[in-house]
């Protein structure tokens, strides 16, 4: 699943869909969890058609939950960083965002452990890799995420929430996140412009589990406390005992 994102937008980068240029605000975020609650850059259409950058909220709030109390105690029973791609439709918590509210998580890479067991080892022990473009003109690039907006019935905040959607691992991310065969929905930019459109819903099935070509990707292992900030969390480490890729 993806629970540790990246991104690097330099000043005065510019990206365009729908024929459509923006600039868009700079960020420099090495690893940030989804279990921070914090929030995300992502991109939206408006109801004129036009897309928009704007912060949301990584955790897609169901419209049940009342206030910030409330949804504490539910983070205790499950998460909703991630959607399943596959189930979308079947989910009474997710339907009507992937009918009607979808949108684009802006990421320069992301984090993923694989699990390997040694000839002497007990348990598999799990190696973290940093996952990103393979294409180093341009390494932004974009998952398919889905929306809500959500008000705290005490407090009266509003903000927009979301959640990444995953699909089944390509042929690079089965050999990486080995144990549960996931990955979130990459798209390249002329998907990437449809997801955000109006679609029928068989279309949108078919983005949702859309898997990105291995070539697209390159990968590296990292150290073990990349998300303690101790060390650059992107920089290469070589694990002598782990079969390479």
């Amino acid at each position: 699943m993806c629970y540790y994102n990246s991104l690097k937008i330099p000043p005065k980068k510019k990206i365009k869909l729908k024929r459509k240029e923006k600039e868009i605000p700079p960020v420099d975020i090495q690893v940030q969890s989804g279990f921070n609650y914090a929030s995300w850059p992502i991109i939206i259409e408006d109801n004129a058609g036009e897309w928009q950058p704007q912060l949301a909220h990584w955790e897609f709030i169901p419209w049940f939950i009342q206030h910030i109390g409330e949804l504490e105690d539910s983070r205790k029973k499950y998460t909703t960083l991630n959607a399943t791609a596959e189930k979308l439709f079947e989910s009474k918590l997710y339907q009507a965002a992937a009918k009607a509210r979808r949108c684009l998580v802006l990421s320069t890479g992301f984090y993923e452990w694989r699990h390997f067991k040694g000839a002497d080892d007990k348990k598999p022990i799990a190696y973290p890799y940093f996952i990103h473009s393979a294409n180093k003109e341009e390494p932004l690039f974009y998952m398919a995420g889905i929306w809500q907006p959500w008000t705290d019935k005490l407090s009266g905040e509003m903000i927009h929430s979301f959640a990444i959607v995953t699909t089944q691992a390509n042929g690079l991310m089965q050999k990486i996140h080995n144990t549960k065969k996931r990955m979130p929905t990459i798209l390249p930019p002329e998907l990437a412009e449809e997801w955000i459109g109006p679609l029928r819903e068989n279309r949108i099935k078919e983005l949702a589990t859309y898997q990105l070509p291995d070539v697209a990707l390159s990968a590296h292992t990292i150290a073990k406390d990349f998300n303690r900030g101790i060390t650059n969390p992107q920089e290469a480490v070589n694990y002598t005992n782990l079969p390479p890729l």
